[in-house]
């Protein structure tokens, strides 16, 4: 008898336990927004938000394959990319009330692009890549909603991703994120305005490290091998290094390069590249030579 009390005893304390702990790791794993009046004060400007909208690259995803980017482009999404965790598909992001995001509110993009969480409250998955654009400041976030509500809508309804399991438990991106979405800077020292800049414009719109950037076994970005090249994400070969100790081009040749896809070896951009190129064509010259001299600074 007492063993049998003593067995249901531990048999009780490992329920317990095995609840307490399941019910944290969900409330840790939750999903966190941003305060809903975060946004309510910004005024919104689409002539400004235009130049977000090319320094971040939305069309270069958005639009449909086979789709050239044009000055007013149709973000219906649909464009694969493959991962070792499964093929994720581009959404419709079009100002379709229904099939896009023509409903959403400033708080929604924000939420979206800033903690990477749905207007349902539920994560995305990181080939969006949120864990750049949390350094978006408001008032880009809210410049871009007017310049994205201007476009054209398309009803085309987004893809599913195709996900095996575990990866296709969205609640688990919780877990990543407390690992990889991180709101400091990898270049910390930025002392000129010029610099700055090119950190946000390399750090947080342009995104560069999601292809220039090793990454982990979970998929996060390896902060110390720092733009030094990795794997096509999405195919074959190999994306290039553009840090300082293998990229020997002058700020002017890399400024150069993405006004024009030109390489001081006469090679020119092909593939992802040439729509960053394209994008980043339509910005001032300033702000190429801004990025230039960001890379120029990575130590």
């Amino acid at each position: 008898m007492r063993l049998n009390l003593v067995r249901r005893n531990v048999i009780k304390t490992f329920l317990v336990l095995t609840i307490s702990v399941g019910a944290l790791g969900w409330l840790l794993t939750g999903a966190s927004p941003l305060p809903s009046d975060g946004f309510a004060t910004l005024d919104s400007d689409a002539t400004r938000g235009e130049a977000v909208f090319w320094a971040a690259g939305c069309a270069s995803c958005h639009v449909a394959p086979g789709t050239e980017e044009a000055d007013r482009p149709i973000l219906a999404g649909g464009q694969s990319f493959a991962s070792p965790f499964g093929t994720f598909h581009a959404p419709n992001i079009s100002s379709d009330p229904v099939a896009g995001i023509g409903s959403w509110s400033v708080a929604d993009l924000g939420n979206a692009l800033l903690r990477g969480v749905s207007p349902k409250g539920q994560h995305y998955y990181p080939a969006f890549p949120y864990t750049a654009y949390t350094h978006m400041a408001p008032g880009d976030v809210a410049d871009l909603h007017a310049y994205l509500l201007s476009l054209p809508a398309s009803s085309t309804p987004s893809q599913a991703h195709d996900l095996g399991f575990p990866f296709n438990i969205r609640r688990s991106v919780g877990v990543w994120k407390w690992l990889y979405l991180r709101s400091d800077w990898v270049l910390q020292d930025a002392p000129t305005p010029e610099l700055e800049r090119g950190r946000y414009l390399v750090e947080a719109l342009g995104h560069c490290a999601e292809c220039h950037t090793p990454r982990t076994a979970l998929g996060g970005l390896s902060q110390r091998d720092w733009m030094a090249g990795a794997p096509n994400p999405s195919g074959p070969g190999r994306i290039p290094a553009i840090h300082p100790k293998t990229l020997n081009w002058s700020v002017e040749e890399i400024a150069y390069y993405l006004e024009t896809g030109f390489t001081p070896d006469f090679d020119s951009a092909g593939g992802h590249m040439a729509r960053v190129v394209s994008n980043f064509a339509r910005l001032p010259a300033t702000d190429r030579l801004a990025v230039a001299a960001y890379l120029k600074a990575l130590q």
